[in-house]
């Protein structure tokens, strides 16, 4: 059972709207909401200082500007290589560009930038340090450097164009990396590099082939100089197979492996006696791809730009995986055929269920699954060694998302052996993937959701998995210590919507929270693991930078981006509501924008529906949604209430929250707007008769389901870059909740807007970027084509010729949220 070590905590949550109770034991639990409507939550105050209220009036010019003038904040901060120094970018003003930044960890304010001649010690990719800890190698620009720790030396070891990835410290203190299909290493000391494997996609060569018919042997037994030519390359192939043997100086010759076949991902062993490469067929790896016209060129004519394809085109994909020895050359391919359920019909129900509503019968088909090693926009590389090079790990999904294996590699039977297997019936979630090696130990952690809940496991080889976090709370980001006695991590323990960091035992389990700054937390331990590199935000306070000590009881605040300009307006902090479900246990938190004003008048109402699905909003940390936060407030100081509910589907509430929508997008989400809007008419005074609905990308696709299928709900609504129709977004996402469209055509029409359009009898604004490569353009070309055809007259669509799925041009957003603006002021 996980121990949570109290300390003195100051959550100043005392007039918090929330009224579930937060416990240092299990997390955060659901309970009934008693609402006092006056109330703000009292811990969101900044370590900087406060907005000075006033009553300046905040309008849709200055909100929809370019952001610069909000104080540009720090980015992708880390540490120097001596962990004395914070490094942090910063947007350059008024342009794309980002400066490089740094400041001594003691000190405070925004520094110099630093100089370009810098950059290659500041700026590391692929980072790695030795076994000993000696040296600290990175790619920059193309090229490797290594940093000596014993004399505080950089030195750069090439200067090429080979773009070199994989790197690894062997054992012996050499950096190997990998171009294109060949490992080398590099010496440290003397320079010298030296091939140490190579594979290709290709046939063997044979010096010579056995004749393949009457004609080519009749040609050898007659003609002697073909006989002559024969003898000459036997000999040849024989004494270069002799002079590798005998002479080390040589490079070895290359592995062969099948044709047609790309890398999908490779790891030498720190030993560096074997290679694992991880590989797909070239015509899955290189599916064809979708088209977008791009309507405003600099030629001025119409480019044809290559897209991701959409999940009903999509192709199964399916890995190969070999075991290749150095010494001997030899390659080994592992079979899947070991791992537990690989040829299950996770699907049979749900085939059989298609096929039963076209008057079909389904038989269970138990041919092997596509599996392929785990790779998404989360998770890191799925193929890990050891740093003792005795062991190797990797993590599998299946294509059908219904399995994730984490296996090792018997490297003297070359198979595999699974170590955790996590199934689900709805998917395996692609954020939670997290896994590694202990430093000491032929030990594995790992992050999983079996409970419903992400948390931290370790796992012996040969031994049995124990929990090392449990409870109602999601654990993120871990960092295990140098001696393995330590794991460090983000968890929302306290509430839902406050992030914090905290430290466990591997052995005890006892978990210490570290720090105590009701937000949002992200953090960056130290290379000497002596201090944290703290990224926090509030409601109203976007993220700055704070450094604080292990063991220490409060961070310094090391940068002050945000502007005097920002923090001189009247910025309304939303109340954190939990809102009582008629469909779940839990409650739908909410963030919700209250007048300061008591008047008796029945109020206007907006609500906000935010993108992604699977994501977080209603925290009490800065938004990614921020010029919305601002527009919020703007309607709130003409009288409007705003709620932004965090419906079902959303991240941070654990693993039945996010799989309520399997194979029913949008049903359980509108069901959670019509609870919000009860609870606004019920107990802030809102006018149910005059309540509106918005949101962009999977906001939009909410919209449209609410307009469709709950008509009284809402009174207006705008749908910004929308799905219209899930069989034309992509697969990575996609798939996961409703299969695929070939398999479960049910799940696509039960949760697709274009198959409710009948439904709309509210005014509808529609807002499309043209060049949106995430929900493409026709989405909105087929829905309105639709709405003509069924004659609905009471929608509008502005279209956005030179806008991706984020927007970027002020002038876009600006008029974007006029429309809205007026969408609301027309009707609301």
């Amino acid at each position: 059972m996980m121990k949570i070590q109290k300390r003195v905590i100051s959550i100043a949550l005392v007039s918090c709207l929330i009224s579930c109770s937060a416990t240092q034991t299990t997390g955060y639990q659901s309970g009934s909401a008693d609402i006092n409507t006056d109330s703000r939550i009292t811990g969101i105050m900044p370590v900087t200082k406060p907005p000075t209220p006033n009553t300046a009036q905040i309008t849709l010019e200055k909100i929809m500007s370019d952001p610069d003038w909000l104080g540009r904040q720090p980015e992708s901060a880390s540490w120097s290589l001596d962990s004395n120094n914070v490094i942090y970018q910063r947007k350059r003003l008024g342009s794309h560009l980002r400066d490089t930044f740094v400041t001594n960890n003691m000190q405070t304010g925004n520094d110099d930038k630093a100089p370009l001649s810098m950059l290659h010690t500041l700026s590391r990719n692929d980072e790695v340090t030795s076994v000993d800890k000696q040296y600290r190698a990175w790619v920059f620009g193309n090229n490797i450097f290594v940093h000596d720790y014993a004399n505080q030396q950089t030195r750069q070891l090439t200067k090429d164009s080979d773009s070199p990835k994989n790197l690894v410290f062997l054992v012996d203190n050499r950096i190997a990396y990998r171009v294109d299909n060949t490992f080398y290493a590099i010496d440290v000391s003397s320079g010298l590099r030296r091939q140490v494997v190579q594979w290709r996609y290709a046939d063997k060569p044979i010096p010579v082939k056995p004749a393949e018919d009457f004609i080519a042997k009749e040609q050898i037994d007659l003609i002697d100089y073909i006989a002559l030519r024969r003898q000459q390359r036997q000999e040849q192939a024989k004494y270069d197979q002799q002079l590798q043997q005998r002479n080390s100086t040589l490079t070895g010759k290359p592995v062969y492996l099948p044709k047609n076949l790309t890398n999908v991902a490779t790891a030498l062993s720190p030993k560096g006696n074997y290679v694992v490469v991880v590989a797909t067929a070239e015509t899955q790896h290189r599916q064809d791809s979708d088209i977008m016209p791009n309507y405003i060129q600099e030629d001025g004519r119409i480019a044809a730009q290559p897209v991701r394809r959409r999940v009903s085109d999509s192709k199964p994909l399916a890995d190969r995986i070999w075991l290749i020895d150095v010494k001997t050359s030899d390659a080994t391919e592992i079979s899947l055929k070991t791992l537990p359920g690989y040829n299950d019909d996770v699907l049979a129900d749900v085939k059989r269920e298609n096929a039963e509503a076209i008057g079909e019968e389904y038989m269970v088909n138990r041919l092997p699954r596509d599996i392929h090693l785990l790779r998404s926009w989360y998770a890191q590389a799925g193929l890990q060694w050891h740093p003792s090079g005795d062991a190797v790990a990797l993590q599998l999904e299946a294509w059908d998302n219904k399995d994730r294996w984490l296996v090792s590699l018997d490297l003297d039977d070359k198979r595999l052996i699974t170590q955790h297997r996590l199934s689900d019936e709805a998917w395996v979630n692609y954020r939670f993937n997290q896994f590694g090696w202990l430093n000491q130990s032929l030990t594995l952690y790992y992050l999983s959701e079996e409970t419903g809940y992400s948390h931290l496991y370790v796992k012996p080889l040969n031994g049995k998995a124990e929990a090392v976090t449990q409870g109602r709370y999601v654990v993120d980001a871990v960092t295990i210590s140098q001696d393995d006695n330590t794991a460090f991590f983000k968890a929302n323990v306290k509430h839902p919507g406050i992030y914090e960091i905290y430290q466990v035992n591997l052995d005890s389990t006892e978990v210490m929270p570290i720090t105590d700054l009701n937000g949002m937390t992200d953090y960056v331990l130290s290379p000497d693991e002596s201090s944290l590199l703290l990224t926090h935000s509030k409601l109203t306070m976007p993220p700055e930078l704070y450094l604080l000590k292990v063991g220490a009881d409060s961070p310094i605040q090391v940068t002050h981006t945000v502007s005097d300009a920002f923090l001189s307006m009247p910025w309304i902090s939303p109340s954190i509501v939990a809102v009582p479900s008629s469909h779940a246990e839990q409650p739908i938190y909410s963030r919700v924008y209250l007048p300061r004003d008591s008047s008796a008048e029945k109020r206007r109402a907006v609500v906000f529906n935010h993108g992604a699905g699977y994501l977080q909003n209603s925290h009490m940390g800065w938004s990614g949604y921020f010029r919305e936060f601002m527009f919020h407030t703007m309607l709130v100081q003409q009288g409007y209430v705003v709620m932004d509910m965090d419906y079902r589907a959303s991240a941070g509430y654990g693993r039945d929250w996010r799989t309520a929508i399997y194979r029913q997008m949008g049903t359980p989400e509108t069901q959670d707007l019509v609870d919000g809007v009860n609870w606004m008419v019920e107990n802030v005074n809102v006018d149910r008769h005059r309540i509106g609905t918005y949101g962009g990308s999977y906001g939009g696709f909410m919209t449209f389901m609410a307009l469709f299928t709950e008509p009284d709900l809402f009174q207006a609504g705008a749908a910004l870059r929308p799905v219209s129709d899930w069989a034309h977004y992509n697969h990575g996402y996609t798939s996961n909740i409703l299969n695929t469209p070939n398999v479960d055509p049910i799940a696509y029409r039960r949760s697709s807007p274009i198959y409710f359009a009948e439904g709309l009898e509210k005014p509808l604004l529609i807002n499309a970027p043209m060049i949106d490569d995430n929900v493409f353009f026709v989405d909105v070309v087929r829905l309105v084509q639709r709405l003509i055809e069924l004659e609905k007259h009471d929608f509008e669509t502005a279209i956005y010729p030179v806008e991706p799925h984020g927007f970027v041009q002020p002038s876009s957003w600006l008029d974007e949220y006029r429309r809205i603006y007026r969408l609301f002021e027309d009707n609301l």
